[in-house]
């Protein structure tokens, strides 16, 4: 109580007034202002830096200039200001819409950077990471406006940070986002020098009456599968165990099915295809009920995620066969079809619920902006349950 009683009677002063107040007292006739010091009085000793430690400033902000450029052409018309602010800001123009609601997704792209830390290629991850994350947006039917990315990293190289930054640059053109912000991290003694993870933020907008999902679907509405271009970025734990690990694979190593005399490692590299526009601009031509982004869980763990109670969904993989990549992961592995199907996504990226009547309207849509689509199964009274049916071809 004491204590608490002269604090509340004394004036709280900055260091240098209590400083110049002692030397007023004759405690002193040089006030102190220096509130840091190195030496312990037989001389000077060099301080230590933030760059001892392991962070260095400077890489940071020189990666943000290598950026700079990039992510200027992701700006969209309400954009304001400049990169290397506190905060992004976005002018909504609430003008376009009756009733708006924010949508938001966040994600990253798990133990595919491992492989690309391995090949010391750095340019593809920055796509997967947005696709994961806009692709859950237009799920809703939300068109995303921005995206802010987060590295962290065991040593800014400012041309390695450049080319992961640029990755994500090129996803948000590719989905019509901005890069609105981000952070880079250092993490020295965390992380080794060569080691980094992302993950990123995007927020999208819908009209409320035009929000995509269970809600709309019901019997009778067909549903159409959108290729993958591979494995996207799911999975990678176990491919990496069954492929690098136990199947003694190299990164290197061609591959005869994948061909082109394609390695390994380019393959498990491949982008995770981004459907954010194609999906977007089929909502204005086709009654679309609901987008299934097939992320982890595979196709039965995301379709169903999009079902009501009374309807179950059929997918009969006669329709379609996976790429190699998959049959390579399998065989490897020696891994069950139930534990394929709910950990990859066999092929598929997106699947799309639409009424019967414009099956065929959503397929020569999709056909024209150059997707493989086609129609996988179809939606029948049921207990929300998706059934697998049929047996893929092999070669």
């Amino acid at each position: 109580m004491a204590a608490a009683k002269a604090i509340k009677g004394e004036k709280v002063t900055h260091v240098d007034e209590r400083a110049e107040k002692a030397g007023e007292t004759g405690q002193g006739s040089t006030p102190e202002r220096q509130l840091w010091t190195a030496g312990n009085g037989r001389g000077r000793r060099r301080t230590v830096t933030y760059a001892d430690a392991g962070v260095s400033i400077h890489a940071g902000e020189k990666a943000v200039e290598l950026l700079r450029t990039k992510v200027h052409r992701t700006h969209r018309p309400e954009v304001m200001g400049d990169i290397g602010g506190f905060a992004g800001l976005f002018r909504l123009d609430l003008k376009k819409y009756k009733s708006p609601i924010l949508a938001s997704s966040t994600d990253g792209v798990g133990t595919k950077l491992a492989i690309a830390q391995a090949m010391g290629i750095h340019d593809t991850v920055g796509i997967d990471l947005v696709a994961m994350v806009v692709d859950d947006l237009v799920a809703c039917g939300a068109e995303p406006l921005f995206l802010l990315d987060y590295i962290a990293c065991g040593e800014v190289v400012p041309d390695r940070v450049a080319e992961i930054g640029a990755g994500i640059a090129d996803g948000c053109r590719y989905a019509g986002c901005a890069l609105l912000g981000g952070e880079t991290a250092e993490h020295p003694g965390v992380m080794r020098p060569d080691e980094y993870d992302i993950s990123g933020t995007g927020v999208g907008v819908v009209e409320e009456d035009k929000i995509l999902g269970r809600d709309r679907v019901e019997v009778g509405d067909v549903v159409i599968a959108l290729r993958s271009s591979g494995l996207h970025s799911n999975g990678y734990s176990l491919v990496r165990h069954v492929l690098l690990g136990a199947g003694r694979m190299r990164l290197d190593s061609v591959i005869d099915e994948f061909g082109s005399q394609r390695t390994l490692g380019e393959e498990l590299l491949t982008p995770t295809r981004i459907y954010a526009k194609d999906c977007l601009d089929l909502i204005t031509e086709s009654e679309v009920h609901a987008y299934a982004h097939v992320t982890g869980g595979g196709i039965p763990g995301n379709l169903v995620r999009v079902l009501p109670e009374n309807v179950d969904a059929v997918v009969d993989r006669a329709t379609w066969r996976p790429q190699p990549i998959f049959d390579l992961v399998r065989t490897k592995g020696r891994i069950e079809d139930m534990e394929m199907e709910s950990t990859f996504n066999m092929g598929i990226g997106m699947l799309t619920v639409v009424s019967a009547e414009d099956a065929d309207r959503t397929l020569a849509f999709l056909a024209g902006r150059g997707l493989d689509a086609w129609q996988v199964g179809e939606v029948i009274e049921g207990t929300g349950q998706v059934q697998m049916v049929g047996s893929h071809t092999r070669g």
